[in-house]
């Protein structure tokens, strides 16, 4: 086959979003006559046709097992067979906990080149170099796999935008092998998300950084979230600090702002691993009293001024408008 085999993620018979990231993770790496096929794995795979049929996919693969929920050996042993029978050069899943459970033993097993938590990936003189964090995300390592041929990469969730459009690519089936399940799934039981927010989702941020100086700030900037109708996010410092749940972090070891159109920065540097987590907002508004700061060269305005000042505006324009 060479080309590009995905591994889509399914969930209470619901598809995983990251599985169509995976997809366009997928259109940069095509090399002449290459294809990309999907992989489901489900009781009723034939039921997930529909919702991958998305630009940039040539096939979908519908495996039937008898596990209704992710099952890790179920999955090394039909993935493991599916890579044996056609020999992809690449192999893409999510970084996630369903991956966790299958992926390395699997890469392990068949001898193939493995990295985690990828949020880029290109070729390189025709070899493929996978960009991850390392040192607690301080760093942007480049991994490649010398003398793999096959290559099996987790992808971060929100670090590609899914194809919009759709399309018609063939279905086939594959015969998954026999396997005695070393678990059972006796019961899903969906826990309490709390303060947790849909960041990768969100359309409009307002995010604030070090620059607010102290954790009694954070309140009022929560209120001007709320009344400008913006998802308080925050940068690393700020999670670390616990001065608001690591959900709300932006970032290369936060949440990636997928969906976001308006994203406003106040007090926040600008640290390249801040903005890993913004690179697909359309528009950003940076305030800061640094001029020379770095939020500034990837932001479409800029304001150098106190954000205190720029937050009381803010309300004064907005309370204006409420009335």
């Amino acid at each position: 086959m060479s080309g590009t085999l995905i591994i889509a993620e399914q969930r209470r018979g619901e598809l995983r979003a990251v599985s169509l990231e995976l997809v366009s993770a997928a259109q940069g790496l095509r090399r002449a006559g290459e294809e990309v096929a999907v992989a489901i794995l489900s009781t009723a795979p034939q039921d997930f046709v529909k919702a991958l049929s998305v630009a940039g996919v040539d096939e979908i693969v519908t495996i039937q097992v008898p596990a209704a929920e992710f099952d890790p050996d179920t999955f090394e042993s039909a993935v493991g067979a599916l890579i044996a029978k056609r020999s992809p050069d690449l192999v893409l899943v999510a970084h996630s906990v369903d991956s966790f459970g299958f992926a390395a033993a699997l890469a392990a097993r068949l001898g193939l080149g493995f990295a985690t938590d990828v949020f880029d990936v290109q070729r390189v003189d025709g070899e493929l170099v996978a960009t991850r964090g390392g040192y607690g995300q301080k760093v942007n390592v480049e991994v490649d796999f010398p003398g793999r041929s096959t290559v099996l990469l987790a992808i971060r969730s929100g670090a590609f935008k899914p194809p919009e459009q759709a399309a018609a690519p063939r279905v086939t089936a594959f015969d998954a092998p026999a396997v005695q399940s070393r678990t059972t799934n006796r019961e899903f039981i969906e826990m309490s998300a709390g303060d947790d927010v849909d960041m990768a989702g969100a359309e409009f941020i307002l995010t604030i950084g070090r620059g607010i100086g102290e954790e009694a700030k954070v309140p009022q900037f929560r209120e001007l979230a709320d009344a400008i109708g913006a998802t308080l996010g925050c940068s690393r410092p700020i999670a670390d600090a616990g001065w608001l749940p690591k959900s709300r972090q932006v970032g290369q070891s936060g949440k990636t702002a997928s969906a976001c159109k308006l994203y406003i920065a106040m007090g926040v540097s600008g640290a390249i691993q801040h903005l890993a987590g913004m690179k697909h907002v359309s528009t950003i508004v940076a305030v800061n009293s640094d001029a020379e700061a770095s939020i500034f060269g990837v932001a479409k305005y800029g304001i150098v001024g106190d954000i205190f000042e720029i937050a009381d505006e803010l309300r004064k324009l907005y309370a204006l408008r409420a009335d």
